[in-house]
This record gives C-alpha cells, sequence and structure tokens, in this order.
C-alpha cells in the first residue's frame, strides 16, 4: 500500500495530466484514440460518452481539460452538445474543444467555432494530427516533451465514466 501511495505522490509531482474527455459512439475509433492516447506521455482519458445525453450529464458535473468529440452520435449530436454547454455556463475558457469528425464542412465549423472549438479534425485521415496536438498540450502543462507510454494513462470504465480520475 505505501508503495502505490508513494508512487503516486512520484506522478503527481512530476505533474497533473492532460485529463481528457471523448465523445464518440463508434467503439472501433474510440478504441483507436484510447490506443493513441496511450502513446502520448502526460495524458489521461478521465472518462467517454457515447450519447448526447451522457456527455452533458458528466460534462456539467466534472472537469477535464480537452474535450474531443465527434458530430454525428448514436443520440443527439456534438453540435447540439457545445451550444448546451455553452448555455450552461459551467465551462472554464481554459478548456480546449476538438471535434474529430467525419462531417467537418465549413457550415460545422462556423457553428463549433461560435461555440468554442478551437480545432477541427478529420476522422478518416488526421489522427495523426490530432495526437500531435494532444502531446504538444501535454508538453506545455508538463513541460515535458516525448510521446511515450504513460502511466497516467487509464482506460475508460463505461459510457460517461471515470477513468481513475
Amino acid at each position: 500500500m505505501d508503495d502505490n501511495l508513494n508512487s503516486r505522490a512520484q506522478r503527481d509531482s512530476e505533474g497533473t495530466p492532460l485529463r481528457i474527455f471523448l465523445v464518440e459512439d463508434s467503439e472501433d475509433v474510440r478504441d483507436l484514440i484510447v490506443e493513441s492516447l496511450s502513446e502520448i506521455a502526460g495524458v489521461r482519458l478521465v472518462g467517454y460518452a457515447e450519447t448526447e445525453l451522457e456527455a452533458l450529464r458528466h460534462l456539467q458535473q466534472n472537469s477535464y481539460d480537452v474535450l474531443i468529440l465527434d458530430i454525428q452520435l448514436k443520440q443527439g449530436n456534438g453540435m447540439s452538445l457545445l451550444q448546451s454547454l455553452a448555455r450552461s455556463n459551467t465551462r472554464r475558457q481554459s478548456e480546449v474543444k476538438v471535434v474529430f469528425s467525419n462531417h467537418v464542412s465549413p457550415t460545422y465549423r462556423r457553428v463549433g467555432v461560435q461555440c468554442g472549438v478551437q480545432h477541427f479534425f478529420d476522422k478518416s485521415s488526421e489522427l495523426p494530427l490530432l495526437c500531435d496536438l494532444l502531446e504538444e498540450l501535454a508538453q506545455k502543462r508538463a513541460g515535458t516533451s516525448g510521446r511515450t507510454s504513460s502511466s497516467n494513462n487509464t482506460p475508460p470504465q463505461g459510457p460517461a465514466q471515470t477513468g481513475g480520475m
């Protein structure tokens, strides 16, 4: 038990990981993102949701640093989620919002920017660019560099569940 506390204290002293919440209904895409996150030092997936309602419930009560969301979901959509979050006034300005979707048309981009989206990535071809962004944000937060396996990454426990918060 003391070893666990000591290793946790050591991790905490190295800096707080970049907390990522993912809104993605495709299990295959979600697994691909989780696998990619495991290669980036200083990031931790704190949870995910498959629907707009699950995501809204979780995000209104929990903190994150980066929100990655798809536009088309099993129920609802990412743009409506962003609009609901913007209306709730519970979010911090420092939270980074990223759309990772097959739907990155100028119309979606315009609405997204109005709702605070800073980055858009095409799901079909820009996963490496998304990872580069997350690595850059984690480096800025921790003052370190390099894409390596991180002990701060924990798999999510299920829809709208936290992963080791």
